[in-house]
């Protein structure tokens, strides 16, 4: 597999930080369109996936962090497990797809994503629980709050994110995972 540039991936990085900011403003007009489609998810599972987990990191945590400084939205009590629960997906997201090589890019994209979406949830549900809200949360709370009250984003995510993935590689925007083999 062919690596992209440290500029390429800061980059894309970036923009992923700058669609943290403004894919919620763009849903504000619907209600409890953040909660139920967790836009500022897609960009920061896309830089991991694509850039790599410490991209994917450093997105997780300045994308929230400068939508909340620049437009309120998450608020700052929202903010720190919000911060836990995407820096997870960037690192995790990031790592299990450098890790994992099945041979079939959606078998790694699905399995980097579930890894990821399952490990910043219960991270974040356990940081809310001890640090955050430490006493005042439960595990119907978490249930509630990370899976039935956002399982529109977690379908639009795993149908998604693997689309856009695959799209930018056949356009050649970045690299293929599995380039085809010429015949000899």
């Amino acid at each position: 597999m062919v690596k992209m540039s440290y500029a390429k991936r800061s980059v894309i990085t970036a923009a992923c930080i700058g669609l943290c900011v403004v894919l919620p403003m763009a849903l504000h007009a619907i209600p409890n369109a953040g909660n139920l489609l967790s836009p500022m998810h897609i960009p920061v599972l896309l830089s991991g996936l694509i850039c790599g987990w410490s991209f994917g990191l450093l997105c997780g945590l300045a994308g929230p962090l400068l939508s909340t400084l620049i437009t309120g939205m998450p608020p700052v009590a929202y903010l720190p497990p919000m911060l836990v629960e995407l820096a997870v997906y960037g690192l995790v997201s990031g790592l299990i797809f450098a890790l994992v090589r099945t041979k079939r890019l959606y078998a790694d994209l699905y399995t980097s994503l579930v890894v990821a979406l399952l490990a910043g949830r219960i991270l974040a549900g356990v940081a809310r629980a001890l640090i955050f809200s430490a006493g005042g949360y439960s595990l119907a709370a978490w249930t509630a709050s990370y899976f039935v009250g956002t399982w529109p984003g977690i379908v639009i995510q795993l149908v998604l994110v693997p689309a856009l993935v695959s799209a930018l590689m056949k356009a050649k925007l970045i690299p293929e995972r599995y380039p085809a083999q010429p015949e000899v």
